[in-house]
C-alpha cells in the first residue's frame, strides 16, 4: 500500500469513528462554549464548572464541541438550582459524582463490548468494518441499557435512603457515620505475578477477581466500596456476614487452582461515609491487616473479634507488631468451630 493509500485509509477510518460518536451522541457537535452557556441560561463560569464536574475537558471558545442535548442538561441543572432545592455548589457536587460514576461505567461497557464487536465483524466480513459493527451494537444496545441504568440507580437510591433512615434513628451516630465491619481483600504477590503474564491475561485475571468478589459480597448483604485492580474494599453491617464474605472470597479465589492466592483483613468500628466512599481507622486497619495475613487466611482486629459469637468462632492472638499509623497492634487469626 502506497503512502497516499495509507493516508486515505486513515482519513476513512477517522470518518467512520466520527459516525460512531454521532451514533452515540445523536448528532455532531454544533455549539461553542459561549453559545452553550447562553442557550442554557447560565454564566460561562457556571457552564465550565459543571462541564468539568462531569469529567470533561474545557474547549476553546471558538470550537464547536457541544450539542443541543448539552444545553438541555445544563438547563435541567440550572432549573433545579433556581427552584431552591439545591444550591449551585451542591449541584456541582452531585454532578461530579454522576460524572465519575458514568465515566467508569462507560469504560467498563466499552471494554466488555469490544469482544462482541470483534465477533460480529469477523462473522460478517461483508458487513463493514469494526466501526460499522460498533455502530450496530450501539444502536441496539443503547435504549434498553439506558432503561436498565435508570432502574438500577433507583433501586440503589432506595437502598441508600434506607441506610440513611436507619442512621437517622440512631441518636449516637450522625447521618454520615456508621458502625461497620470493613473488609479488604487483595491478591498475593500481584506485582510479581503481573510481570509474568501477558496484558490480556492480566486483564482477564483482574476482571475475574473483581467479579467473583462482588458476587460474594453482595450475596452476604454487603457493599463493594471500590476495586483497585488487585484489591477490593467492602463493608457490611454484620461482622458475622463479613467473616462469611471473607471466607467466601478465599473459597472462590484462593482455593481455585487457576487463580492466585488471596488474603483478607477485617476491622470494625465507626466509619465516615462520604462521596460513595468510606473513611476512618477501620478502613486503614483492614488494609494494613492484609500485610499480616498468610495466604488464603483471614486476619481480624480486636474490635471484630469482640463482635463474633464465642460459641461459633475461635480466635488466636498473633505476636504484637508495629502497624503503620496504629503503633503496636496484636492482630488475630480466626476460624469457625
Amino acid at each position: 500500500m502506497s503512502r497516499d493509500d495509507e493516508q486515505l485509509e486513515r482519513e476513512a477510518e477517522q470518518r467512520r469513528s466520527g459516525d460512531l460518536v454521532r451514533a452515540i451522541l445523536g448528532g455532531p457537535p454544533e455549539l461553542t462554549a459561549p453559545q452553550l452557556a447562553h442557550q442554557a441560561g447560565v454564566t460561562s463560569e457556571q457552564a465550565r464548572r459543571l462541564w468539568r464536574a462531569l469529567g470533561f475537558p474545557e474547549y476553546p471558545d471558538d470550537v464547536e464541541a457541544f450539542l443541543p442535548a448539552d444545553v438541555e442538561a445544563l438547563r435541567l441543572l440550572a432549573g433545579t438550582v433556581e427552584s431552591g432545592l439545591v444550591d449551585f455548589d451542591l449541584a456541582v457536587n452531585l454532578t461530579r459524582g454522576l460524572g465519575q460514576t458514568m465515566a467508569r461505567l462507560a469504560d467498563w461497557d466499552v471494554s466488555a463490548l469490544v469482544g462482541r464487536i470483534e465477533h460480529l465483524s469477523a462473522a460478517d466480513p461483508d458487513g463493514g468494518t469494526r466501526v460499522d459493527a460498533a455502530v450496530r451494537v450501539v444502536d441496539e444496545f443503547r435504549e434498553p441499557f439506558e432503561h436498565l441504568m435508570l432502574y438500577a440507580w433507583r433501586r440503589h437510591l432506595a437502598a441508600a435512603a434506607a441506610r440513611v433512615e436507619t442512621l437517622a434513628s440512631d441518636d449516637d451516630e450522625g447521618l454520615h457515620t456508621a458502625d461497620l465491619t470493613v473488609g479488604f481483600a487483595d491478591i498475593v504477590g500481584f506485582t510479581a505475578l503481573s510481570n509474568t503474564l501477558t496484558e490480556e491475561r492480566i486483564g482477564d485475571l483482574v476482571e475475574l477477581f473483581e467479579m467473583r468478589c462482588a458476587d460474594v459480597v453482595t450475596a452476604q448483604g454487603g457493599r463493594i466500596i471500590k476495586s483497585i485492580g488487585d484489591s477490593v474494599l467492602f463493608v457490611n453491617e454484620s461482622p458475622l456476614r463479613s467473616y462469611d464474605t471473607a471466607e467466601g472470597i478465599i473459597h472462590v479465589i484462593g482455593r481455585d487452582q487457576r487463580m492466585p492466592d488471596v488474603r483478607v483483613g477485617l476491622a470494625s468500628g465507626l466509619v465516615v461515609m462520604r462521596l460513595g466512599d468510606v473513611f476512618g481507622p477501620p478502613v486503614n486497619m483492614a488494609a494494613r491487616l492484609t500485610n499480616v495475613a498468610r495466604r488464603n487466611r483471614i486476619i481480624i482486629d480486636a474490635a471484630t473479634a469482640a463482635k463474633l459469637p464465642d460459641d461459633q468462632f475461635e480466635t488466636r492472638r498473633l505476636a504484637a507488631r508495629p502497624v503503620r499509623g496504629f503503633g503496636i497492634v496484636e492482630p488475630l487469626t480466626v476460624r469457625r468451630h
